[in-house]
């Protein structure tokens, strides 16, 4: 509700590597990564762009982004609830950076971290690229994490479960830009 999510917004991050998804992920962790290929020219990538300030990524079954109209900036939280084995999951985030590069390889996104609150610690970052040499438009998912509590018992199912989330959210954003 409303007032969980207040409460969360200052929650402090589940992980120290706070940030770290900008560079060389951490290996303690868990890395996962997925790609999709979503088109070319600029008609694309703003598409794209508007479709990941929408929260569009996030358009899969049996998932709930809670507040869709959170704003795309640093320190913002949100929290997505998922159904799955018959339960109800409620995690939560908070916005780590924010992406926003107008180079020769174009690019827009950001990245979340695990609040205390989420059946992980880590960090995921969702970018849209548009590379103006070849201009193709291209999305990129990337993680890394690892099971809390008592999460970490069933460590391997976790794992299966992020790694369909990750192909899931590709399949969104190419729906979304198509």
């Amino acid at each position: 509700n409303w007032q969980q999510s207040a409460a969360n917004s200052h929650s402090p991050y589940s992980y120290r590597e706070v940030g770290a998804s900008r560079g060389e992920f951490p290996a303690a962790y868990a890395i996962l990564r997925a790609n999709a290929d979503l088109g070319s020219g600029h008609e694309c990538f703003a598409k794209a762009c508007e479709a990941v300030r929408q929260w569009k990524m996030f358009d899969i079954p049996n998932l709930w982004l809670k507040f869709p109209d959170v704003a795309i900036e640093a320190g913002k939280v949100v929290s997505v609830l998922v159904w799955h084995f018959g339960f109800w999951s409620l995690n939560f985030c908070r916005i780590v950076y924010v992406i926003d590069e107008e180079e020769l390889i174009r690019q827009f996104g950001f990245a979340y971290g695990t609040l205390r609150e989420h059946a992980e610690h880590g960090e995921e970052r969702f970018v849209v690229e548009w590379d103006q040499a070849s201009d193709r438009v291209s999305y990129h998912v990337a993680s890394f994490s690892k099971p809390a509590g008592l999460v970490a018992l069933a460590a391997p199912i976790a794992q299966s479960l992020q790694r369909q989330f990750l192909k899931e959210s590709v399949n969104a954003m190419q729906r979304a830009v198509s």
